[in-house]
């Protein structure tokens, strides 16, 4: 009999600009992606805001920052903080 060695799948990131710090140990990012029209072939900017983990309540309004799925910690937050890419200026 082998041995399976168990491989956890990719994980998703994102990377978008921190809109709201305002609960404790949590941010609302916004992850702008532009998206082609299908009949006109126009891009589209297209918006999705995900509420993360932010432990430690480093990040401020307008960072850039790098967010990670992870398992559900709220009805809403299933996105945890990897990295703040940029502080705004």
């Amino acid at each position: 009999m082998e041995m399976e060695e168990k491989t956890r799948n990719l994980r998703k990131e994102r990377v978008g600009i921190v809109t709201s710090t305002k609960m404790d140990k949590s941010i609302v990012v916004s992850v702008e992606r532009k998206q082609k029209h299908p009949i006109y072939g126009k891009f589209i900017k297209t918006t999705n805001k995900f509420h993360a983990h932010d432990e430690k309540n480093e990040c401020n309004e307008g960072d850039t920052v790098r967010i990670m799925e992870t398992r559900p910690m709220s009805k809403t937050k299933n996105w945890r903080l990897v990295d703040i890419i940029e502080r705004a200026k």
